[in-house]
């Protein structure tokens, strides 16, 4: 966060030349933000801002969240899933206090993955930011929205899921019109059925849940 104090300014040469000093947070006015999708998370210790003799303020606070998020999964594995992480403040209104992103969305972005501490199920594939002001009682409150894309890798689902079931699938096929025998042919359905349950087991503890539009690999 950056904004600025006209009442926070000096001249460094009448102070040895200090330019800047670190404060604690609660020393001035800082701008209270909210994140809207939050439902948990851990607040920051890190409750200490920089100021300029310029009456610029500079505050870096890492925050760890938990986020809530719309995921359309009707095409698990290979889905593609939108987030938003939405900043405002509900405090003063748009006509008092106005949020701006410093950097551009491709900068964010290429910081982003340079963060990535380990590589896991999801992608970050693209970042858009969206400013706009929103209405709550006939005002209006700025509010900065990111919009993260994620892609899942799909890597651990074929080799687990669909390639078994593919191979399941084919050799029941082969095995159904096939030269074999009807007895050999009952006694080979029977442990493809059960091959076949346990798979819809493993395939129903990895799928996520949905109410309205459960994964086309489940539906099969």
């Amino acid at each position: 966060q950056e904004w600025q104090n006209p009442f926070a300014t000096w001249d460094p040469r009448d102070f040895c030349n200090i330019s800047e000093i670190v404060l604690p947070m609660d020393t001035y006015w800082s701008p209270p933000i909210f994140i809207l999708e939050r439902v948990n998370g851990q607040n920051p210790e890190l409750n200490y801002m920089v100021l300029m003799h310029n009456g610029s303020f500079n505050s870096t606070r890492p925050y760890q969240v938990t986020l809530t998020c719309s995921l359309v999964i009707l095409k698990f594995p290979f889905d593609t899933q939108m987030c938003n992480l939405s900043i405002a403040s509900f405090l003063y209104p748009v006509t008092d206090f106005v949020m701006k992103t410093r950097r551009t969305p491709a900068e964010i972005m290429k910081d982003s993955q340079s963060l990535f501490l380990t590589d896991g199920e999801w992608k970050f594939t693209n970042l858009s930011i969206i400013e706009y002001t929103e209405m709550m009682d006939d005002k209006g409150f700025s509010v900065v929205t990111y919009v993260i894309s994620m892609e899942r890798r799909p890597t651990l689902y074929i080799l687990n899921l669909i390639l078994p079931t593919c191979a399941l699938y084919l050799l029941d096929m082969a095995v159904l019109f096939g030269p074999s025998s009807l007895e050999e042919k009952i006694n080979f359905q029977i442990a493809i059925i059960l091959g076949s349950s346990m798979l819809a087991v493993i395939l129903n503890n990895s799928l996520p849940t949905s109410s309205n539009k459960p994964p086309i690999i489940g539906t099969h």
